[in-house]
């Protein structure tokens, strides 16, 4: 996408676009007031899991996600739907629609409408509009030296959900990627508003390697990580030493090789992992390290997952280094 954004002629600027995508930030940001800026994404997929309801959840919990990861809060949201209805139905359509909605409520939004047409394959997502403070919002940019990266959901996603399609996952492990696909990022957010973020993503489609460049470039400084620090969901190893890797894993992998320098102990399906293209991941934050240890216990007395994963320092000649 990146290619074919340099080849649209530049917009008129306008003050009020307080973040656009020069930075592949979650979101945009449109100042309406003094107090007040308007946050916009949208995202679709196709279906990662089999059943519509779940589908719906995961689908709405993604979309949402980059209004959190970037402080805002939820609003409004739009249905988008590609759906061979003649074909699958107005059942299974109903409970996709259904799946999302509870998520939607869950954020405390509202699905004002949408627009669906007839699609030979099912994609499904949400435009989703939220609100947020013009000097309060966070973006994936301005991380700090000294600062700490903590992670608020493990990775494996990508490839527990492939492992699903090939049929080679437990149902145990099934139920544990769903749930964590499923999972809203409105409370580890809420909670990030009482301390002092300088950075925040979320994890999704370019992997924990790649949103970490995309954090690293734009602050100008290096990410180190701890490779046994990083969460993982149960049987992600395992899997990925199969060989059940999806392809934009590997995608992202080939396109970050000349950025991230990996400790030579670590093979190349540890590699894959950290590369892994995730759907509905957690927040990536960059924080100052006095107050890394207290975020990710207020999260713990919640029974909410979040880890401390690695460092930022000053910028060197890789923007990503992964220590064993």
């Amino acid at each position: 996408m990146t290619q074919v954004l340099r080849q649209l002629p530049p917009q008129p600027f306008k003050e009020e676009l307080l973040v656009g995508n020069e930075s592949s930030d979650d979101g945009g940001i449109f100042q309406l007031t003094d107090d007040l800026a308007m946050v916009q994404t949208v995202d679709y997929f196709t279906p990662i899991v089999d059943d519509p309801y779940q589908f719906g959840e995961i689908a709405a919990a993604n979309a949402l996600s980059d209004v959190y990861a970037m402080g805002g809060t939820p609003k409004t949201v739009l249905n988008i739907v590609g759906f061979p209805i003649k074909k699958l139905g107005s059942d299974m359509l109903a409970a996709i629609l259904k799946g999302a909605q509870s998520k939607v409520i869950e954020a405390g939004a509202v699905t004002v409408g949408g627009h669906s047409i007839d699609d030979q394959e099912p994609k499904f997502g949400l435009s989703v509009t939220g609100i947020v403070h013009p000097n309060k919002y966070w973006t994936n940019t301005g991380a700090q030296e000294g600062d700490v990266i903590v992670l608020t959901k493990p990775l494996g996603v990508g490839i527990l959900t492939t492992g699903i399609k090939r049929k080679a996952v437990t149902p145990t492990q099934e139920t544990a990627v769903i749930n964590v696909m499923s999972m809203l990022n409105k409370t580890a957010a809420e909670v990030l508003q009482r301390f002092s973020p300088n950075a925040v993503t979320d994890v999704t489609g370019f992997g924990l390697m790649g949103h970490a460049y995309e954090m690293a470039k734009g602050s100008s400084v290096s990410i180190e990580f701890t490779y046994s620090s990083i969460p993982m969901l149960e049987g992600t190893k395992r899997l990925a030493e199969k060989g059940i890797i999806p392809g934009g894993s590997k995608a992202n992998h080939s396109w970050l090789q000349e950025n991230v320098h990996y400790h030579e102990s670590l093979s190349l399906q540890d590699q894959w992992i950290l590369c892994d293209a995730i759907t509905s991941g957690g927040l990536l934050i960059s924080l100052p390290s006095y107050q890394g240890e207290q975020y990710i216990e207020e999260l713990h007395k919640l029974s909410l997952p979040a880890t401390i994963i690695g460092e930022v320092r000053s910028k060197q000649t890789w923007s990503i280094f992964v220590n064993r």
